[in-house]
């Protein structure tokens, strides 16, 4: 879904109505020129500033469910392949609203609650001031934790030499 805003030009005769006098026949457009038509925001690109906006916070390892991780890291070891902003964020575009929900993998050792309370205010600060809509809701998901360690390569079974 995306979202509009339209402005309608008001057109204005003389004041007498006879149609005699200047500009009979103009439009007079009463609307700023910035104003003047629709704007139009996809849903790809709220979910893009979203996505952009909560992995800015400090204690967000990643983002998305399993399955989205899983082939998003695959899709990331392509050559040439780029990171997709999006994975974990879903987003309802209204006409002047929207609402986020955002799946989190969150650090071992933060405290939850205030990374999503930081990620939270930073969406609905970044899709605010960069699309004008108003974010009426950021629900958060934490999926899982990353612990240290979880990266690194397995060097096989440590028994066996």
């Amino acid at each position: 879904m995306t979202t509009t805003q339209e402005a309608v030009p008001v057109r204005q005769g003389p004041a007498n109505g006879s149609g005699a006098g200047k500009g009979v026949g103009r439009t007079v457009v009463s609307e700023p020129l910035g104003t003047r038509g629709r704007t139009s925001i996809a849903d790809a690109v709220v979910v893009k500033i979203a996505g952009m906006a909560a992995r800015e916070i400090p204690g967000v390892h990643d983002m998305g469910g399993g399955l989205s991780r899983t082939l998003g890291a695959v899709r990331d070891r392509v050559p040439g392949g780029r990171p997709n902003l999006g994975r974990g964020v879903k987003v309802e575009v209204g006409e002047r609203q929207a609402a986020i929900d955002i799946e989190l993998v969150v650090e071992y050792g933060v405290p939850v609650p205030d990374v999503a309370r930081d990620v939270r205010e930073n969406v609905i600060g970044a899709v605010e001031r960069i699309t004008g809509l108003e974010v009426v809701e950021v629900n958060i998901a934490v999926n899982d934790v990353h612990l240290p360690g979880d990266d690194e390569p397995a060097t096989g079974d440590p028994r066996v030499t």
